[in-house]
């Protein structure tokens, strides 16, 4: 009665020796290896397409005897014999594994991941007493953190693995997340049925590892129409990394963030002159002022109570001082040269003073990034030869370091630097306006 009720809703038919079996209702084919399996949603229902046959498992226990068709309840792993073996047909019941747990327990460098529960697998003894397992696929979802240059954001992370009681291995965790575990996508699209997961969420509590992403920011001059007249200085606020090229123009000031995760707690920075530590500090961020010439390595690490990550770093290099006079300028408005300005670099001080012709004093500035536009009282200066007189000190010259030889007055002997004396300025000559 059964068998004349039965509606087939897909026909699978095998090949080979198999092909003499076929299964029937909502049922799919996989291939494991050399194997053939067939998986049926709701029950069990297998063929023979020559007519009544013997049916057996693959040890040999009968299953039934002298039908076409057999509907065994539990599931299981037939063959036919009738006169001559023929290739095994290993059949399944889906069911769901609904009943399982998770667990997590993040760490410093992973995270276990543990299901526990039933997850049936479809395992199976072959003819020649040879076991085997198909996998059944799932796939771990959660989110990790992503550095994106800016900032750290959830990015949704993914793991293929297979359904199996016990432990999987995630990368540590960084912030609270939900964990799903999705198994058998494609049975069950087969199956019309929808997607199966189980879920937990790792709390911010449960965080243990930490890290974080080293940037820093450095001071810049305000825009300049003339263009900025210090070598090697950040036009904007710049982002100075480690792969930074050149050295910086000093005194540069520099702030430096940690961007850390948020299991972070404790701070270690240090600040290294060649080999040397010049400063420690503890602060989630920094901001330190470098003056002397020379190569600093700015370090940091971070920690809670459970981990500490490795040490990022980055380099500033500071450069020796430099000034340079031009002997022209051109003040008629095209934005070219229409200020008399040094050319410099790593200075700590500076004094020019501008006198005419006869000895008279007609202009002075204290800060090297700036100029003399070629106005007298507001009106614009005559063409012809000025002379100027210039001190300054750099940043390597010795902290004691004084001038020497020559008054800050109009003297028509030209002086020049002390060359005894590293970053010690005193230079004079004429600088030449014309429109």
């Amino acid at each position: 009665m059964r068998k004349a009720l039965t509606i087939l809703l897909t026909l699978v038919t095998l090949s080979s020796y198999a092909s003499l079996i076929e299964g029937a209702g909502v049922v799919t084919q996989v291939e494991n290896g050399n194997d053939t399996l067939l998986i049926f949603k709701d029950e069990i229902h297998l063929r023979s397409k020559r007519g009544d046959v013997n049916w057996f498992k693959t040890d040999g226990t009968p299953v039934a005897t002298n039908t076409d068709e057999i509907y065994p309840d539990d599931g299981g792993y037939y063959t036919e014999l009738s006169g001559v073996l023929s290739s095994p047909v290993y059949a399944f019941l889906y069911s769901d594994a609904d009943d399982c747990t998770l667990s997590c327990v993040p760490d410093c460098d992973a995270t276990t991941l543990t299901l526990t529960g039933d997850t049936k697998p479809f395992a199976y003894t072959r003819m020649d007493g040879t076991t085997a397992t198909y996998a059944r696929a799932c796939t771990i979802h959660y989110n990790a953190l992503a550095w994106n240059t800016e900032q750290w954001v959830d990015s949704a992370a993914t793991i293929d693995a297979t359904l199996h009681d016990g432990n999987y291995n995630l990368p540590p965790l960084y912030g609270a997340t939900a964990i799903q575990v999705c198994y058998d996508g494609a049975l069950r699209t087969r199956f019309g049925l929808d997607s199966a997961c189980f879920e937990m969420n790792v709390q911010p509590d449960d965080i243990k590892a930490v890290k974080f992403q080293l940037t820093s920011l450095a001071t810049a001059r305000e825009d300049d129409p003339q263009g900025n007249n210090e070598r090697n200085r950040p036009n904007t606020q710049s982002i100075i990394t480690s792969s930074s090229s050149g050295d910086w123009s000093g005194p540069l000031e520099v702030a430096f963030y940690s961007n850390p995760t948020p299991g972070v707690k404790y701070y270690k920075w240090t600040i290294y002159k060649a080999s040397e530590p010049i400063v420690t500090r503890s602060d989630q961020d920094i901001r330190y002022t470098f003056s002397e010439p020379g190569s600093y390595r700015v370090v940091c690490s971070v920690n809670n109570q459970f981990c500490t990550t490795d040490s990022m770093e980055m380099v500033v290099a500071i450069s020796e001082s430099y000034l340079a006079v031009p002997n022209v300028f051109t003040p008629n408005g095209d934005g070219q040269n229409d200020e008399f300005r040094v050319a410099y670099r790593s200075l700590r001080e500076f004094h020019c003073w501008v006198y005419n012709r006869w000895g008279k004093l007609v202009y002075e500035w204290t800060d090297p990034s700036e100029g003399w536009n070629g106005n007298i009282g507001g009106r614009p200066a005559a063409e012809g030869a000025y002379f100027y007189v210039i001190r300054a000190l750099g940043t390597d010259a010795p902290k004691n370091a004084s001038y020497i030889g020559m008054k800050a007055v109009y003297n028509k002997k030209k002086a020049s630097a002390d060359e005894a004396v590293i970053g010690v300025y005193q230079l004079s000559g004429d600088i030449n306006l014309l429109r």
